[in-house]
């Protein structure tokens, strides 16, 4: 019986990595540095610190989960997750959890290939607009937008990676013009 534990235990650590390998916002994250020079090392520690954290609590909630992966990110990478994908990842985590628990193996293989499968690889580029290409280059409080795009590295069905809708499909978008000399954004108010 201990076999089949350590078995389950070692598909649970794989269906974690394989789930913080895939989400975008870690990816960035480590891709640009954010956890400093050693961002590779910090995303593999990541791993068993989650496998650690469900084997130490047994029966999380959700929003535990959420916090304790922010609060990771937070403090690891300086990175706050604002994409909705926090609590999707959380999902994920806490029923291949579940699945240890109950001992099924062949769920949590399933579950870490399709995770693996439908894996993005996610990269971001700064962006010149217009008004900054006119200004001196050497001038620190520029702002700069980013570009996202995501490419398949598994072998989706339709070759199409989806990113995360945005909460607030009224969200304002601030336009160049709102943007003022010191730094400011004017914000207006719907019409």
């Amino acid at each position: 019986m201990a076999g089949a534990a350590e078995d389950t235990r070692a598909l649970f650590r794989a269906g974690v990595c394989a789930a913080l390998e895939a989400w975008p916002a870690l990816q960035i994250a480590v891709e640009n540095g954010f956890g400093g020079v050693h961002s590779q090392e910090k995303a593999k520690w990541l791993g068993g610190a989650v496998e650690d954290y469900f084997m130490r609590n047994a029966d999380l909630e959700l929003d535990e989960v959420e916090d304790f992966l922010g609060e990771l990110l937070t403090n690891e990478f300086d990175t706050v997750v604002e994409d909705g994908s926090l609590p999707q990842v959380s999902q994920q985590l806490q029923t291949m959890f579940h699945h240890f628990q109950r001992g099924d193996g062949a769920a949590l293989r399933e579950m870490a290939s399709r995770i693996t499968q439908r894996k993005c690889k996610v990269t971001a580029t700064a962006l010149k607009t217009a008004k900054e290409t006119d200004e001196d280059e050497d001038d620190v409080d520029s702002v700069e937008e980013m570009e996202v795009t995501a490419t398949n590295d598994g072998a989706a069905t339709d070759g199409v990676c989806s990113q995360p809708e945005p909460s607030d499909p009224d969200a304002q978008t601030i336009k160049e013009e709102d943007i003022v000399e010191d730094g400011w954004t004017i914000v207006r108010r719907k019409k």
